[in-house]
């Protein structure tokens, strides 16, 4: 059905990407963005280069439209769209906003054309044609939607499909709305609407076939695939985005995205809609670049290629060594020399233990725990660099706020600050009283786990990066503000441990 050297041997072909995550992805349960928010993804679907941004729903409400007519206004490459449905004032309200293009979305199954719409084949067949003729009288780009087009009829499917294109519309979309089919039937029906003009494909991820659906949907002659950044959207979520350009970049030589783009789009979607990523996600998961185990990271270590299908650059990420009860030595000394740490053979060995029978205990094993075993082992005793001595943190009034003392290279500095809240506002202390030596970045900050009971101990876990370092540490403490704090600033200390000018005010 595809073969490497291109989709249907054809090595010019093209396929374009259709991000539907401020629309499609926000109807993920919990999810609501922004104007601001919407802007700044498609900002960063514009960096990656994708072909069409659909913007919103124009018909939801006032806010959306703010929305949709923020993302026109800024004058992207990529064509911007909204959802429509099949009632001319839902194209008058996409029209208003100034959008280039609509996705006009119809009943193609007769359970939707039946039984939500309560109408019939002829008259949905009627109505198509001459919504789709207003559209294009207004100058807009076209594409019609069968919606639930996988569980349709495929002859009226191909009918419904047939009288879009002949109304005027730029092209037509197989929808698999509900995650309902497999690649069979989704090459069957592409393949018979390809034959009447460009399609696209819309799959969703129910049975976990999304990809394997967009890729069908490509073989059969599919042009354009419909995707969300992380695979949002509502139950199982849509295709992902990330998944599909990767695939037919490294399966099938065909490039639809600058992939080096993908990691930043990927955080900035999870920051925005508050939906974490799952460690073990294709890509851009936490997961996808790390070594733990011995015999990998020694494979890793001897060829990059050994236990990865394409370098983690290629994607914008890079590769990290994990430490637990699988880590063998040969990552213990590269994680030491990652950190500057000059260990005997036997020394290391003996760290390595150490690691093991800390894994063994059921604890992940961070950066931290590693370099505090490295300094007992080989008796070097380091002097703290940033040490935290007293935190207050007040939360009741309407700004939450807080101060500390800390102790930088044997001189106190005091600092307070604001913030969203009592973390906010602490960390935002601490930057205070650092000044430009708190320049780190966040990279990433994890509640890892809670006790039960009034008593309970929350354990904080921070990634942080400073120039080409980065460092991770968890701490556990009643109290997650001090948790938060005191995880911080033992990776600022573990960063800064070699700075020079920490004698220098903050405010200098």
């Amino acid at each position: 059905m595809v073969g490497r050297d291109g989709l249907d041997g054809d090595d010019d072909r093209t396929v374009k990407l259709l991000d539907t995550t401020l629309r499609d992805g926000e109807q993920a349960p919990g999810v609501s963005l922004s104007p601001d928010e919407k802007v700044e993804i498609a900002r960063a679907l514009e960096r990656a280069g994708v072909d069409v941004i659909e913007a919103g729903s124009a018909c939801t409400g006032p806010g959306e439209r703010q929305g949709i007519s923020r993302v026109t206004d800024l004058d992207l490459d990529a064509r911007v769209t909204s959802f429509c449905r099949g009632l001319k004032n839902d194209v008058d309200l996409a029209l208003d906003c100034d959008v280039d293009g609509i996705h006009l979305v119809v009943p193609a199954s007769d359970r939707h054309v039946e039984g939500k719409v309560g109408s019939t084949r002829e008259s949905n067949l009627e109505t198509t044609a001459e919504l789709v003729a207003y559209a294009k009288d207004n100058d807009l780009w076209v594409e019609v939607i069968g919606e639930d087009g996988s569980r349709a009829d495929l002859d009226y499917l191909e009918e419904l499909m047939e009288t879009a294109l002949e109304a005027g519309a730029d092209r037509i979309c197989f929808a698999d709305t509900v995650g309902h089919t497999g690649p069979e039937r989704t090459y069957e029906a592409v393949s018979r609407l390809a034959e009447l003009g460009p399609v696209s494909a819309h799959t969703h991820d129910d049975l976990g076939l999304g990809v394997t659906n967009a890729l069908a949907a490509i073989a059969a002659g599919a042009d354009m695939v419909h995707c969300t950044v992380n695979g949002l959207g509502e139950r199982a979520g849509n295709v992902a985005l990330e998944e599909v350009a990767i695939a037919l970049s490294h399966v099938y030589g065909v490039e639809t995205l600058e992939l080096e783009e993908v990691y930043d789009l990927a955080q900035i979607v999870s920051r925005t809609t508050g939906v974490a990523l799952p460690p073990n996600k294709a890509v851009i998961g936490e997961n996808a670049f790390t070594h733990e185990s011995g015999i990998h990271t020694d494979g890793t270590l001897k060829d990059e290629k050994m236990y990865e299908p394409y370098a983690p650059e290629t994607v914008g990420r890079e590769r990290r060594l994990a430490l637990g009860k699988h880590t063998g030595r040969a990552g213990v000394e590269a994680t030491l020399e990652e950190h500057g740490v000059e260990a005997t053979d036997d020394e290391v060995a003996e760290i390595a233990t150490r690691v093991t029978e800390l894994g063994d205990r059921g604890r992940r094993v961070t950066d931290a725990d590693l370099l505090a075993i490295a300094e007992d082992v080989t008796g070097d005793d380091r002097e703290r660099t940033v040490e935290l001595r007293d935190l207050t943190a007040t939360s009741g009034g309407a700004v939450p706020t807080a101060s500390v003392r800390l102790d930088v290279a044997g001189e106190e500095r005091v600092a307070a600050g604001t913030g969203s809240g009592p973390v906010d506002a602490a960390v935002s202390a601490v930057r205070e009283a650092l000044g430009s030596a708190a320049d780190a970045e966040l990279d990433s900050y994890h509640v890892d786990a809670v006790t039960g009971g009034t008593d309970a101990v929350v354990t904080v876990e921070v990634t942080m990066s400073r120039d080409d370092r980065s460092v991770t540490v968890a701490r556990s403490e009643g109290d997650i503000t001090r948790a938060s704090v005191q995880a911080m600033v033992d990776a600022l200390d573990r960063l800064l441990e070699n700075e020079r000018d920490l004698t220098v005010p903050a405010d200098d």
